[in-house]
C-alpha cells in the first residue's frame, strides 16, 4: 500500500473492520472539500452547483422535486432558488397545467456557468478513480446505483 493511502490511525488487531458506511462517508467529504472550492471558484455553493446540475438533467423541475433531488429541504430550496433567479442563472415560469407550481429552467447564463466547471469536476471525478481501471470504475457506478436504489426501497416499506 502506498504511504499516502496509509492511514494515519492506527489499527490494532482487535479492532473492528471499517464499515462500508465510513469509507462512503470518507469518500463524499473528499468530494465535497474539492467540490466546494471548485463552487467557490466560480461564486456559488456547492449545493446551488448540484441544483444546476439536476436542472440540466431535468430542465422544466418543480421546487419541490429540486429539493428532493438536490438533497435539500423545500423552503431552503426556496431561497436557493430566490439567488440563482437573481443572479439571472435560472429563470421561472408559470406551469401551464396549474397556476400554482413554476417550471424553473437554467437561462444561458447557468448553462455556460456549468459549461465552465465540466472539466473542473471531471478532474475532480477523475482523481477520485484514478486507481482504478475503466471496467472498475464501470462496475463501482453500477453497484453504487444498485446501492441508492436498495435504500430507496428500504425507506419506501
Amino acid at each position: 500500500m502506498p504511504d499516502s493511502a496509509r492511514s494515519t490511525v492506527t489499527a490494532t488487531t482487535d479492532a473492528p473492520p471499517v464499515t462500508l458506511l465510513y469509507l462512503i462517508k470518507q469518500v463524499e467529504l473528499a468530494v465535497r472539500s474539492r467540490l466546494d472550492e471548485l463552487a467557490a471558484a466560480h461564486g456559488i455553493t456547492t449545493i446551488q452547483y448540484t441544483a444546476l446540475t439536476v436542472l440540466e438533467r431535468h430542465p422544466g423541475a418543480i421546487a419541490a422535486q429540486l429539493a428532493r433531488t438536490s438533497f435539500v429541504r423545500a423552503q431552503s430550496m426556496t431561497q436557493l432558488l430566490d439567488v440563482l433567479e437573481r443572479r439571472e442563472l435560472i429563470q421561472r415560469t408559470p406551469d401551464p397545467s396549474s397556476r400554482r407550481q413554476l417550471r424553473i429552467f437554467l437561462t444561458a447564463a447557468g448553462h455556460e456557468l456549468l459549461d465552465r466547471m465540466r472539466d473542473p469536476a471531471a478532474e475532480i471525478e477523475h482523481d477520485m478513480t484514478a486507481m482504478l481501471d475503466a471496467g472498475d470504475v464501470d462496475v463501482l457506478s453500477a453497484m453504487l446505483q444498485s446501492c441508492r436504489v436498495a435504500l430507496a426501497d428500504a425507506a419506501g416499506r
